[in-house]
């Protein structure tokens, strides 16, 4: 058995648990198709029925799959994702959830990517996971800064932290793989982060300074940052809310400018706009991008959580 062949056992065996006999939709498009073909043996080696819907691209993370593909969603038990451009937070995806289908996205996930992170010391990142989300739901606030700069501050009052640690086998449940995160829906912030990595572009020559005002982006400075921040505008004047703030737990992610892996970084914190419906918050809207803060001070309530980098919690 090769690399990826173990690590898509480990999404469709250890991480969604799929049984004989369940309807399996593995959701991808023409450029992940090869990904999704490895899925569907894994899971038809597991006694299920599986199926494979190929849409084309999405323009962007967080725009709706056509109306048929949502439809495979909602009648799957349970669905894997790999896609160049996320359905995360989508209203198909939630919608399936909601309904008690189990699934996962893999957006922009490669098969170096997924054979690497899916070997991670899973009990130790769980349990990395479940101590971030437990802080983030008991804490009012959270200050970040940076090295280059960033001062960011997070109300997270009335919000709860979310554990990626890759357990969904309960109905409903739902998340990102390759897995490694504790994160949370801010209910605002204001200050601002100098981003290493953005979702949709890459790694710029120098972080981008982006000023976050009343809950949501107000500037993102030069090239990068104007193009990026057209991308949430593309979505409406809810694209810019500030939607989500999480850590990275994965020690076996590393910056490669592929903001799926670059987020699950351990001892990283990354910051998103957007769509936050689906992860504890109240905008819904057809995007959502992350970006990355490298060597970050992170204090949750009283308590800090990395140190210029290092996880200290």
């Amino acid at each position: 058995m090769d690399d990826l062949e173990r690590a898509v056992d480990t999404v469709v065996g250890d991480c969604l648990g799929v049984q004989p006999g369940e309807d399996v939709a593995v959701v991808v498009d023409t450029t992940t198709r090869a990904i999704g073909d490895a899925l569907l043996a894994a899971a038809a080696r597991r006694g299920a029925e599986p199926v494979l819907a190929v849409m084309t691209p999405r323009d962007v993370d967080g725009q709706e799959p056509p109306a048929v593909v949502a439809a495979v969603l909602a009648a799957a038990r349970v669905f894997i994702a790999p896609t160049s451009r996320s359905l995360s937070h989508t209203r198909a995806r939630k919608a399936a959830s909601e309904a008690g289908a189990r699934g996962a996205t893999l957006p922009g996930v490669t098969a170096d990517m997924l054979a690497r992170l899916m070997a991670c010391d899973f009990p130790a990142m769980a349990a990395r996971c479940a101590a971030l989300a437990e802080l983030l739901s008991a804490a009012d606030t959270a200050h970040l800064t940076c090295p280059c700069g960033s001062d960011l501050t997070f109300d997270l009052s009335g919000r709860s932290g979310i554990a990626d640690d890759g357990a969904l086998t309960a109905p409903g449940a739902f998340g990102n793989l390759p897995c490694g995160e504790g994160f949370v829906s801010p209910r605002g912030g204001e200050g601002t982060l100098h981003a290493a990595s953005l979702a949709g572009l890459g790694l710029p020559p120098e972080p981008v300074r982006i000023t976050v005002r009343d809950g949501a982006l107000a500037e993102a400075e030069g090239e990068w940052g104007a193009d990026w921040a057209a991308t949430l505008d593309g979505a409406g004047s809810r694209g810019r809310n500030l939607a989500e703030l999480g850590v990275g737990t994965n020690e076996r992610a590393t910056l490669t400018g592929n903001i799926l892996e670059d987020e699950k970084m351990l001892g990283t914190v990354h910051v998103a706009f957007g769509a936050s419906a689906g992860i504890g918050g109240t905008v819904s809207v057809p995007v959502h991008l992350d970006c990355l803060v490298c060597a970050p001070t992170l204090d949750v309530g009283a308590t800090r959580v990395l140190d210029v980098g290092r996880l200290v919690l």
